[in-house]
């Protein structure tokens, strides 16, 4: 298995990227600690966690506020016993609308939820991974954030700066042999599709099929099989890549 005996947290693992990315390393061998501000999918995530025989453990936390994040990154870590792997998953957007339209306080929430919680959890993460001389960091960002949409104009900026941070950290942390990537999304079946959109029909998916050169929005395996990859060992040269999992929109 590709991550036995590894230990991994995963925010924003509810549903979604994240619940995948989590049950993917447990069925490659990882204990994984998952953080989201959801108890009740975060119970059901833990249980199919254990179910494939590897310790899970959920914490509550809202990953924009330090004390919460705090309690939640320290208490998973020593319920881990250590930390391999850390994956900024959590995320949230506007909905699709004219830039002038977005709201203070929606702006302030993308940026808090995207941006910084990857800057407090790597406060707890980074400290631990220097002084045990290993680490994997994976940052979800989005191909958002290299060809933008239009009407998601700070969406698209939140995920540029999760880009960049991935490469401003990958350099910084390499002499520590702590690896850093992201992997870039194209919109996919998640439950902030509809809001990628502005909304849910039939010819607003087939606009955004029509964008991806694959021929269909994105599962929430793919990014998961991409995560698995990036965060085992054989991708032990790879560090500061931003992978586009996206069927060729950015081409």
């Amino acid at each position: 298995m590709q991550l036995e005996g590894k230990a991994a947290l995963v925010t924003g693992a509810g549903r979604g990227l994240g619940r995948s990315i989590a049950l993917a390393y447990a069925q490659e061998g990882a204990d994984v600690a998952i953080i989201s501000r959801t108890p009740t999918e975060l119970d059901q995530v833990e249980e199919e966690i254990r179910a494939l025989g590897r310790h899970g453990l959920a914490r509550t936390a809202d990953l924009t506020d330090r004390q919460q994040t705090d309690r939640a990154v320290e208490e998973a870590i020593d319920g881990l016993g250590h930390l391999d792997i850390l994956v900024n998953n959590a995320g949230t957007t506007h909905r699709n609308k004219p830039m002038t339209e977005v709201t203070e306080e929606e702006f302030d929430r993308i940026f808090a939820v995207n941006v910084k919680s990857v800057f407090l959890t790597a406060r707890h993460g980074v400290p631990l991974m220097k002084e045990q001389g290993h680490g994997m960091i994976l940052n979800v960002a989005s191909t958002a954030g290299l060809r933008p949409r239009p009407g998601l104009a700070w969406y698209n900026t939140s995920k540029g700066a999760m880009i960049t941070a991935t490469k401003a950290m990958a350099i910084e942390l390499a002499s520590f042999k702590i690896r850093v990537n992201a992997i870039n999304p194209v919109a996919g079946e998640t439950g902030m599709l509809h809001l990628f959109m502005g909304e849910d029909t039939p010819e607003k998916r087939a606009q955004f099929v029509s964008s991806i050169p694959w021929g269909r929005l994105s599962q929430p395996q793919d990014m998961a099989n991409a995560a698995l990859f990036l965060c085992s060992d054989e991708a032990d040269m790879v560090t500061g890549t931003c992978m586009e999992v996206d069927g060729g929109r950015c081409i």
